[in-house]
């Protein structure tokens, strides 16, 4: 949506030393690394407003100006469609415009624009999700409750969700093309948050996923990565 920095209320809260930069509002989640790291992999200008979550930052009146569903990430681009600023945000749609913006990241064909379309869908609608849901019940609840299902039921629907993974990266080093792309960028930060966060890489054996593994630590070694995925904290 067209949103000029200068009037916002963004500015107030948030107030931006280099409004000629990417303005990133994010928190060290997921989610926010996805963008900071595609943004650090790019070379993209950018600068970084910490959104609090534990303050509920994201629910105030200046943020659902930008998000109106109160979310991080999100990105006001000065240079935006048309040259006018715009605001944007949903993490998978925020890497598709700077993977179109500057015609890095994604295939340039438009069968392998489908293919990333597919696969960054998959982590926003599968991956995300359960994968949260299996953090909140194993990590968040651990020790308040006495019924074993709901960690058993996200469990066992996160291991099913490596094994995806693992079975698309056979005899491939990227989850689309040849060379790294956003959909690599939006999982990768969830199987950090599974296994660093919530911890949970021991119960769903995630040691056992060969080409996951490989790929994961392909990612990790990036420059990006190392850039990136802190830059919420």
């Amino acid at each position: 949506m067209p949103l000029d920095l200068s009037t916002s209320p963004l500015a107030a809260r948030w107030p931006s030393h280099h409004p000629d930069f990417i303005q990133l509002y994010t928190e060290h989640t997921p989610n926010g690394a996805k963008v900071s790291i595609a943004l650090e992999e790019l070379g993209l200008p950018y600068e970084v407003h910490h959104v609090s979550l534990a303050a509920k930052e994201q629910k105030t009146q200046e943020f659902l100006h930008l998000n109106l569903n109160g979310k991080i990430p999100a990105i006001i681009d000065p240079d935006g469609p048309g040259g006018a600023p715009t605001g944007i945000f949903e993490s998978g749609a925020i890497l598709f415009y700077l993977a179109e913006k500057t015609g890095r990241l994604m295939p340039s064909d438009a069968a392998g624009r489908l293919e990333t379309l597919q696969w960054l869908m998959f982590q926003m609608a599968s991956i995300g999700p359960m994968f949260g849901q299996f953090g909140h019940f194993y990590k968040v609840m651990a020790g308040k409750l006495a019924d074993p299902y709901p960690v058993e039921k996200y469990a066992a629907e996160t291991r099913r969700l490596y094994s995806v993974i693992d079975t698309r990266l056979d005899g491939r080093d990227w989850l689309v093309g040849d060379s790294l792309g956003i959909a690599d960028i939006a999982v990768a930060p969830w199987i950090w948050c599974m296994e660093e966060i919530y911890r949970g890489g021991d119960l769903i054996e995630a040691q056992g996923f060969a080409n996951l593994r490989r790929w994961y630590d392909a990612i990790t070694r990036l420059p990006s990565w190392e850039r990136g995925l802190f830059v919420g904290k």
